[in-house]
Protein backbone atom coordinates (compact mmCIF):
# COMPACT_ATOMS: atom_id res chain seq x y z
CA UNK A 1 0.00 0.00 0.00
CA UNK A 2 1.64 3.53 -0.86
CA UNK A 3 0.29 6.47 1.14
CA UNK A 4 0.64 9.81 -0.28
CA UNK A 5 1.36 13.03 2.17
CA UNK A 6 2.18 16.86 2.10
CA UNK A 7 5.53 17.31 3.67
CA UNK A 8 6.47 20.46 4.59
CA UNK A 9 10.10 20.16 3.44
CA UNK A 10 13.58 22.68 3.73
CA UNK A 11 11.59 25.13 6.25
CA UNK A 12 14.31 27.30 7.68
CA UNK A 13 13.64 27.62 11.67
CA UNK A 14 16.76 29.79 12.37
CA UNK A 15 15.00 32.68 12.09
CA UNK A 16 12.31 32.53 14.53
CA UNK A 17 14.02 29.93 16.99
CA UNK A 18 17.41 29.30 18.21
CA UNK A 19 18.87 25.50 17.87
CA UNK A 20 18.50 25.02 21.30
CA UNK A 21 14.23 25.29 21.39
CA UNK A 22 14.61 23.47 17.78
CA UNK A 23 15.74 20.08 19.39
CA UNK A 24 13.43 20.75 22.61
CA UNK A 25 9.89 21.72 21.22
CA UNK A 26 8.28 19.12 18.85
CA UNK A 27 7.73 20.02 15.24
CA UNK A 28 4.30 21.04 15.53
CA UNK A 29 5.14 23.74 18.21
CA UNK A 30 7.99 24.72 15.67
CA UNK A 31 4.97 25.45 13.05
CA UNK A 32 2.84 27.35 15.30
CA UNK A 33 5.74 29.65 16.52
CA UNK A 34 6.94 30.34 13.08
CA UNK A 35 3.21 31.09 11.84
CA UNK A 36 2.21 33.19 15.04
CA UNK A 37 5.30 35.48 14.53
CA UNK A 38 4.34 35.84 11.28
CA UNK A 39 1.28 37.04 12.33
CA UNK A 40 2.27 39.28 14.84
CA UNK A 41 4.96 41.06 12.41
CA UNK A 42 2.98 42.03 10.20
CA UNK A 43 0.27 43.10 13.32
CA UNK A 44 2.71 45.28 14.07
CA UNK A 45 1.07 45.56 17.94
CA UNK A 46 4.14 45.02 19.63
CA UNK A 47 5.24 48.34 17.93
CA UNK A 48 2.31 50.27 19.34
CA UNK A 49 1.32 50.97 23.21
CA UNK A 50 -0.11 47.85 23.60
CA UNK A 51 -0.57 46.81 27.02
CA UNK A 52 0.51 42.83 27.02
CA UNK A 53 -1.36 42.33 30.01
CA UNK A 54 -4.45 42.15 27.48
CA UNK A 55 -2.79 40.59 24.85
CA UNK A 56 -4.18 36.69 25.00
CA UNK A 57 -2.81 33.33 22.55
CA UNK A 58 -5.39 30.33 21.95
CA UNK A 59 -3.42 27.76 19.92
CA UNK A 60 -4.94 24.43 19.00
CA UNK A 61 -3.95 21.14 17.46
CA UNK A 62 -5.43 18.02 17.03
CA UNK A 63 -2.89 15.44 17.38
CA UNK A 64 -0.07 17.70 18.80
CA UNK A 65 3.47 16.25 19.77
CA UNK A 66 3.15 12.49 18.07
CA UNK A 67 6.21 12.74 16.83
CA UNK A 68 8.56 13.46 19.93
CA UNK A 69 5.93 10.55 22.33
CA UNK A 70 7.49 7.94 19.38
CA UNK A 71 10.89 9.10 19.58
CA UNK A 72 11.06 9.08 22.85
CA UNK A 73 9.18 5.59 23.43
CA UNK A 74 11.57 4.34 21.55
CA UNK A 75 14.50 5.52 23.19
CA UNK A 76 12.54 4.27 26.29
CA UNK A 77 11.69 0.71 25.01
CA UNK A 78 15.97 0.31 23.65
CA UNK A 79 17.84 2.00 26.04
CA UNK A 80 16.13 2.71 29.42
CA UNK A 81 14.35 5.19 31.29
CA UNK A 82 17.05 7.41 31.50
CA UNK A 83 17.54 8.31 28.02
CA UNK A 84 14.11 9.91 27.93
CA UNK A 85 14.29 13.67 27.40
CA UNK A 86 13.57 15.90 30.09
CA UNK A 87 11.84 17.58 27.85
CA UNK A 88 9.63 15.09 26.54
CA UNK A 89 6.46 16.07 27.89
CA UNK A 90 6.63 19.75 28.25
CA UNK A 91 7.94 19.47 24.13
CA UNK A 92 4.89 17.77 23.28
CA UNK A 93 1.89 19.15 25.21
CA UNK A 94 -0.43 20.69 23.04
CA UNK A 95 -0.65 23.89 25.03
CA UNK A 96 2.90 24.55 24.49
CA UNK A 97 2.57 26.26 21.40
CA UNK A 98 0.29 28.81 22.98
CA UNK A 99 2.95 28.75 25.93
CA UNK A 100 5.95 29.17 24.06
CA UNK A 101 4.22 32.24 21.95
CA UNK A 102 3.50 33.94 25.04
CA UNK A 103 7.09 33.31 26.59
CA UNK A 104 8.29 34.48 23.60
CA UNK A 105 6.44 37.39 22.98
CA UNK A 106 5.78 38.05 26.56
CA UNK A 107 2.17 38.24 26.23
CA UNK A 108 0.43 37.92 29.50
CA UNK A 109 -3.12 37.31 28.91
CA UNK A 110 -4.99 34.49 28.28
CA UNK A 111 -2.82 31.40 27.72
CA UNK A 112 -4.73 28.44 26.34
CA UNK A 113 -5.35 25.84 23.80
CA UNK A 114 -8.22 24.19 22.18
CA UNK A 115 -8.34 20.51 21.30
CA UNK A 116 -11.28 19.62 19.03
CA UNK A 117 -9.82 17.60 16.62
CA UNK A 118 -9.83 18.71 12.92
CA UNK A 119 -11.94 21.80 13.99
CA UNK A 120 -9.29 22.70 16.93
CA UNK A 121 -8.12 25.86 14.57
CA UNK A 122 -11.13 27.03 13.62
CA UNK A 123 -12.16 26.62 17.69
CA UNK A 124 -9.66 28.81 18.91
CA UNK A 125 -10.19 31.79 16.43
CA UNK A 126 -13.62 31.68 17.46
CA UNK A 127 -12.85 31.65 21.25
CA UNK A 128 -10.70 34.14 20.65
CA UNK A 129 -12.88 36.30 18.88
CA UNK A 130 -15.41 35.99 22.05
CA UNK A 131 -12.67 36.54 24.39
CA UNK A 132 -12.17 40.31 22.88
CA UNK A 133 -16.15 40.74 22.12
CA UNK A 134 -16.58 39.82 26.24
CA UNK A 135 -13.79 42.65 27.10
CA UNK A 136 -11.11 40.39 28.55
CA UNK A 137 -8.97 40.74 25.79
CA UNK A 138 -8.04 43.40 23.59
CA UNK A 139 -5.23 41.48 21.14
CA UNK A 140 -5.48 38.05 20.34
CA UNK A 141 -3.26 35.44 18.47
CA UNK A 142 -5.24 32.40 17.30
CA UNK A 143 -4.44 29.52 15.43
CA UNK A 144 -3.79 25.91 14.54
CA UNK A 145 -0.92 23.81 14.00
CA UNK A 146 -0.27 20.29 13.08
CA UNK A 147 2.44 17.78 12.59
CA UNK A 148 1.38 13.92 12.21
CA UNK A 149 3.22 12.47 9.65
CA UNK A 150 4.57 10.06 11.66
CA UNK A 151 4.83 5.99 11.65
CA UNK A 152 2.38 5.69 14.30
CA UNK A 153 -0.20 8.62 13.37
CA UNK A 154 -0.40 7.41 9.31
CA UNK A 155 -0.93 3.65 10.75
CA UNK A 156 -3.78 4.69 12.70
CA UNK A 157 -5.52 6.54 9.50
CA UNK A 158 -4.81 4.10 7.53
CA UNK A 159 -6.53 1.38 10.15
CA UNK A 160 -9.30 4.15 10.13
CA UNK A 161 -9.79 3.57 6.20
CA UNK A 162 -9.07 7.71 6.32
CA UNK A 163 -6.40 8.36 3.97
CA UNK A 164 -6.17 7.92 0.11
CA UNK A 165 -4.68 4.66 -1.35
CA UNK A 166 -4.65 6.50 -4.85
CA UNK A 167 -1.67 5.86 -6.90
CA UNK A 168 -1.47 9.39 -9.06
CA UNK A 169 -0.32 11.68 -6.05
CA UNK A 170 -1.10 14.27 -7.85
CA UNK A 171 -4.60 14.14 -8.02
CA UNK A 172 -4.66 12.29 -4.80
CA UNK A 173 -6.95 15.22 -2.96
CA UNK A 174 -10.21 14.85 -4.85
CA UNK A 175 -13.29 16.52 -3.18
CA UNK A 176 -16.79 15.95 -4.12
CA UNK A 177 -14.99 13.69 -7.33
CA UNK A 178 -17.14 10.54 -7.71
CA UNK A 179 -13.63 9.03 -6.99
CA UNK A 180 -12.50 10.32 -3.76
CA UNK A 181 -11.16 7.52 -1.49
CA UNK A 182 -9.76 9.41 1.49
CA UNK A 183 -7.61 12.50 2.25
CA UNK A 184 -4.40 13.20 2.04
CA UNK A 185 -2.43 14.16 5.12
CA UNK A 186 -1.06 17.71 5.75
CA UNK A 187 0.90 19.65 8.07
CA UNK A 188 1.70 22.92 8.87
CA UNK A 189 0.01 25.97 11.30
CA UNK A 190 -1.85 29.36 10.11
CA UNK A 191 -2.43 32.13 12.59
CA UNK A 192 -4.63 35.45 13.14
CA UNK A 193 -4.36 38.24 14.67
CA UNK A 194 -7.59 39.65 15.82
CA UNK A 195 -7.86 42.91 17.90
CA UNK A 196 -10.96 45.44 18.94
CA UNK A 197 -12.05 47.44 16.60
CA UNK A 198 -11.25 50.88 18.30
CA UNK A 199 -7.75 49.41 19.72
CA UNK A 200 -6.65 48.76 16.19
CA UNK A 201 -8.25 51.98 14.46
CA UNK A 202 -6.37 53.87 17.39
CA UNK A 203 -2.83 52.93 17.01
CA UNK A 204 -3.30 52.66 12.96
CA UNK A 205 -3.23 48.90 12.00
CA UNK A 206 -3.94 47.18 8.93
CA UNK A 207 -6.69 45.45 8.81
CA UNK A 208 -7.26 42.28 6.53
CA UNK A 209 -11.30 41.40 7.65
CA UNK A 210 -13.57 40.96 10.60
CA UNK A 211 -14.69 38.38 12.38
CA UNK A 212 -18.37 38.68 12.45
CA UNK A 213 -19.75 35.22 13.14
CA UNK A 214 -18.92 32.15 15.38
CA UNK A 215 -21.21 28.91 15.21
CA UNK A 216 -20.55 25.25 17.15
CA UNK A 217 -22.51 22.43 17.26
CA UNK A 218 -22.00 18.82 17.64
CA UNK A 219 -23.28 15.56 15.39
CA UNK A 220 -23.44 13.34 18.64
CA UNK A 221 -24.04 10.50 16.04
CA UNK A 222 -20.63 8.52 15.38
CA UNK A 223 -16.74 9.26 16.78
CA UNK A 224 -15.41 9.35 12.96
CA UNK A 225 -18.43 9.58 10.64
CA UNK A 226 -21.35 12.19 9.79
CA UNK A 227 -25.03 11.46 10.11
CA UNK A 228 -25.85 11.26 6.05
CA UNK A 229 -27.76 14.22 6.22
CA UNK A 230 -25.32 16.51 7.82
CA UNK A 231 -27.60 17.91 10.29
CA UNK A 232 -24.56 18.77 12.72
CA UNK A 233 -22.66 20.48 10.03
CA UNK A 234 -26.64 22.54 9.18
CA UNK A 235 -26.56 23.52 12.64
CA UNK A 236 -23.18 24.91 13.11
CA UNK A 237 -23.63 26.73 9.69
CA UNK A 238 -26.82 28.42 10.94
CA UNK A 239 -25.14 29.14 14.56
CA UNK A 240 -22.59 31.01 12.48
CA UNK A 241 -25.36 33.09 10.31
CA UNK A 242 -27.31 33.70 13.21
CA UNK A 243 -24.30 34.81 15.51
CA UNK A 244 -23.20 37.22 12.66
CA UNK A 245 -26.85 38.76 12.33
CA UNK A 246 -26.69 38.23 8.30
CA UNK A 247 -29.08 36.58 6.08
CA UNK A 248 -27.90 33.41 4.27
CA UNK A 249 -28.11 35.57 0.61
CA UNK A 250 -25.55 37.61 2.23
CA UNK A 251 -22.78 34.65 1.80
CA UNK A 252 -20.86 35.46 -0.79
CA UNK A 253 -18.25 32.26 -0.54
CA UNK A 254 -17.54 28.88 1.66
CA UNK A 255 -14.50 27.63 1.81
CA UNK A 256 -15.54 23.90 2.99
CA UNK A 257 -14.39 21.00 5.15
CA UNK A 258 -13.98 18.89 1.66
CA UNK A 259 -11.51 16.85 2.89
CA UNK A 260 -12.20 14.02 0.18
CA UNK A 261 -13.55 11.64 2.19
CA UNK A 262 -16.76 9.53 0.16
CA UNK A 263 -19.24 10.03 3.52
CA UNK A 264 -17.78 13.34 4.89
CA UNK A 265 -18.09 15.41 1.65
CA UNK A 266 -21.34 14.25 0.92
CA UNK A 267 -23.08 15.01 3.85
CA UNK A 268 -21.24 18.50 3.71
CA UNK A 269 -22.81 19.48 0.40
CA UNK A 270 -26.28 17.84 2.11
CA UNK A 271 -26.03 20.12 5.41
CA UNK A 272 -24.83 23.24 2.33
CA UNK A 273 -27.83 22.63 0.54
CA UNK A 274 -29.95 22.39 3.65
CA UNK A 275 -29.12 25.67 5.06
CA UNK A 276 -28.74 27.62 1.97
CA UNK A 277 -31.35 25.93 -0.22
CA UNK A 278 -31.61 26.73 -3.37
CA UNK A 279 -29.28 29.50 -3.13
CA UNK A 280 -25.97 27.84 -2.11
CA UNK A 281 -22.67 30.26 -2.76
CA UNK A 282 -19.71 29.16 -4.42
CA UNK A 283 -17.49 26.37 -2.56
CA UNK A 284 -14.35 25.13 -2.77
CA UNK A 285 -12.16 23.17 -0.72
CA UNK A 286 -8.34 24.40 -0.45
CA UNK A 287 -7.57 20.99 1.16
CA UNK A 288 -7.62 19.70 -2.46
CA UNK A 289 -4.17 21.82 -2.78
CA UNK A 290 -2.90 21.52 0.69
CA UNK A 291 -4.20 18.37 2.01
CA UNK A 292 -5.81 17.76 5.25
CA UNK A 293 -3.88 19.39 8.03
CA UNK A 294 -6.03 18.56 10.92
CA UNK A 295 -6.01 20.87 13.72
CA UNK A 296 -4.38 23.24 11.73
CA UNK A 297 -6.73 23.66 8.76
CA UNK A 298 -9.48 25.94 10.88
CA UNK A 299 -6.71 28.59 10.88
CA UNK A 300 -5.29 27.72 7.35
CA UNK A 301 -8.62 28.17 5.70
CA UNK A 302 -9.81 31.31 7.59
CA UNK A 303 -6.56 32.60 6.16
CA UNK A 304 -7.42 31.63 2.76
CA UNK A 305 -11.25 32.75 3.20
CA UNK A 306 -9.87 36.47 4.09
CA UNK A 307 -7.50 36.21 1.28
CA UNK A 308 -10.60 35.53 -1.41
CA UNK A 309 -12.64 38.52 0.34
CA UNK A 310 -8.90 40.71 -0.37
CA UNK A 311 -8.32 39.65 -3.75
CA UNK A 312 -11.58 39.09 -4.96
CA UNK A 313 -10.10 35.24 -6.01
CA UNK A 314 -12.48 32.04 -5.09
CA UNK A 315 -9.94 29.60 -5.10
CA UNK A 316 -10.56 26.49 -6.84
CA UNK A 317 -11.55 23.02 -5.77
CA UNK A 318 -8.53 20.40 -7.75
CA UNK A 319 -8.75 17.80 -9.71
CA UNK A 320 -12.43 17.73 -9.39
CA UNK A 321 -12.75 16.15 -12.87
CA UNK A 322 -15.77 13.75 -12.11
CA UNK A 323 -18.03 15.25 -9.99
CA UNK A 324 -20.50 12.89 -7.57
CA UNK A 325 -23.94 13.56 -9.05
CA UNK A 326 -25.11 13.56 -5.73
CA UNK A 327 -23.23 16.57 -4.60
CA UNK A 328 -24.62 18.87 -7.60
CA UNK A 329 -23.17 22.16 -6.77
CA UNK A 330 -20.63 24.84 -7.99
CA UNK A 331 -17.44 23.78 -6.19
CA UNK A 332 -15.52 26.16 -8.67
CA UNK A 333 -13.85 23.02 -10.40
CA UNK A 334 -10.02 23.84 -10.79
CA UNK A 335 -10.32 27.25 -11.97
CA UNK A 336 -10.04 29.91 -9.60
CA UNK A 337 -12.54 32.83 -10.99
CA UNK A 338 -12.99 36.07 -9.82
CA UNK A 339 -16.10 37.37 -7.71
CA UNK A 340 -17.18 39.90 -5.67
CA UNK A 341 -16.84 38.44 -2.28
CA UNK A 342 -17.92 40.38 1.09
CA UNK A 343 -19.13 37.58 3.24
CA UNK A 344 -16.94 34.22 3.35
CA UNK A 345 -17.94 31.11 5.30
CA UNK A 346 -15.15 28.37 6.66
CA UNK A 347 -16.35 25.40 7.86
CA UNK A 348 -14.39 22.93 10.33
CA UNK A 349 -15.49 19.64 11.16
CA UNK A 350 -13.68 16.69 13.42
CA UNK A 351 -13.87 13.32 14.99
CA UNK A 352 -16.17 12.86 17.45
CA UNK A 353 -18.70 14.82 15.71
CA UNK A 354 -17.65 18.41 16.48
CA UNK A 355 -18.56 21.32 13.97
CA UNK A 356 -17.11 24.51 14.01
CA UNK A 357 -17.90 27.60 11.58
CA UNK A 358 -16.08 31.04 10.81
CA UNK A 359 -17.53 34.05 9.43
CA UNK A 360 -15.68 36.75 7.79
CA UNK A 361 -16.55 40.25 6.23
CA UNK A 362 -14.51 42.82 4.29
CA UNK A 363 -13.37 45.61 6.45
CA UNK A 364 -14.69 48.80 4.85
Amino acid sequence: MVIRGGRVKDLDFSSYLDPKDSRRLDTFIQYGVIAASQAINDSGFLDSATDLNRVGVNFGSGIGGIETIENNHKLFLEKGYRKVSPFFVPGSIINMTSGFISIKFGLRGSNMSTVTACSSGSHSIGLAARSIAYGESDVMVAGGSEMASTPLAISGFIAARALSTSKNPQTASRPWDKNRDGFVLGEGAGALVLEELDHAIKRKATIHGEVIGFGMSSDAFHMTAPPENGEGAALSMTNAIDDAGISRDEVDYINAHGTSTPLGDLAEATAMKSVFKNNVPSVSSTKSMTGHTLGAAGAIESIFSILAINKGIIPPTINLDNQDPRCDLDFTANVAKEANIKIAMNNSFGFGGTNSTLIFKKYT
